[in-house]
């Protein structure tokens, strides 16, 4: 963490507090709103870096850091990917390729004491690990801060214990071993409760939790429908040079115009699948058979192909530093 953070900051932890997506009443008001926080991130943090899982979310966010660095002319950070190692094998690779199409930094958080375990002990997901086989920085965590008292558990993504020691864990020391200050994150208000109230900047200030930290959180005026709005009317055709200018919307997994592949259009083909949430390879489904933007938005969850969808979890992941 840089020295005398967060006094050297001026930004304003209340931006966005008591809103919702409908203060924000057109595409046109959410993207300014996206650019301006995400500006003033770029121009406030030291350090900062932008979290990105290669999902739609993540991926719109990242475009704007993109864009916004050129055009004021400032530096783009380093991205951070937490390999919680149940990835699907599409959506690695889709952030390797936009990572060498974008020239961009990719730090890689990972939890290495369990993913060296599961190698070793060539352990399949839903196999359990000791808690005594752990490094004592994870046992820490466990006994003490998660008050497990399990002999083991199991190699899971969702679940409380898998899900903290996977992403969050490896977050918080990525956070702390490159002195992020400041971590864009492509949240949104109606993803779930616990992320209703939300501000745009987010103080994560309590270092027996995590490193001191602010989460800025440029997309938090989204929902799931703006978002691909925003994609196929802004993001494809700005960055993909043969996509229409005017935009278009992909009707089936096959439905790329003039001549273009999935390769160039920086949207995972998970999404054309049918999937509308990109969790892990063993616990998400395909939502339906169309692709994630034709299906019923407003009437079914974002996320119901997760087998995690639980809200007092996804509160006490988040008081742990979970994004």
């Amino acid at each position: 963490m840089p020295a005398n953070f967060p006094d050297y900051l001026d930004v304003d932890y209340t931006d966005g507090e008591g809103e919702t997506a409908e203060d924000y009443p057109s595409i046109n008001h959410k993207l300014e709103k996206a650019i301006e926080v995400t500006k003033q991130g770029l121009e406030q943090y030291e350090n900062p870096a932008v979290m990105w899982t290669g999902g739609k979310d993540s991926t719109l966010t990242l475009y704007f850091v993109k864009e916004v660095a050129e055009r004021y002319d400032l530096e783009l950070p380093p991205t951070v990917f937490i390999d919680h190692y149940q990835h699907f094998d599409e959506l690695m690779d889709f952030v390797e390729h936009w990572a060498d199409e974008w020239d961009l930094e990719v730090v890689y958080a990972r939890n290495t004491d369990i993913g060296n375990y599961v190698e070793e002990n060539d352990l399949e997901p839903g196999d359990d690990i000791p808690i005594d086989a752990l490094s004592e920085h994870n046992q820490h965590h466990v006994r003490n801060i998660l008050e497990y008292e399990e002999d083991s558990f199991p190699f899971l993504l969702d679940t409380y214990v898998g899900n903290h020691l996977l992403k969050t864990v490896a977050l918080n020391d990525a956070l702390e071993e490159y002195d992020i200050d400041g971590i864009i994150s492509g949240i949104r208000w109606d993803e779930q409760e616990a992320r209703a109230d939300e501000t745009f900047f987010s103080p994560r200030h309590d270092p027996e939790i995590y490193p001191p930290h602010d989460r800025i959180q440029p997309i938090l005026q989204f929902d799931e429908a703006d978002v691909w709005e925003a994609f196929w009317h802004f993001v494809v055709p700005e960055t993909v040079e043969e996509y229409p200018d005017e935009g278009y919307v992909p009707q089936d997994y096959d439905d790329l115009p003039n001549g273009l592949t999935h390769e160039d259009i920086p949207v995972s083909p998970k999404y054309f699948e049918g999937f509308r949430s990109l969790g892990s390879e063993i616990s998400t489904d395909k939502a339906d058979s169309e692709p994630a933007w034709l299906q019923d938005l407003d009437n079914t969850t974002e996320r119901a192909g997760r087998a995690q969808d639980k809200e007092d979890l996804m509160e006490r992941l988040r008081d742990l530093g979970y994004m």
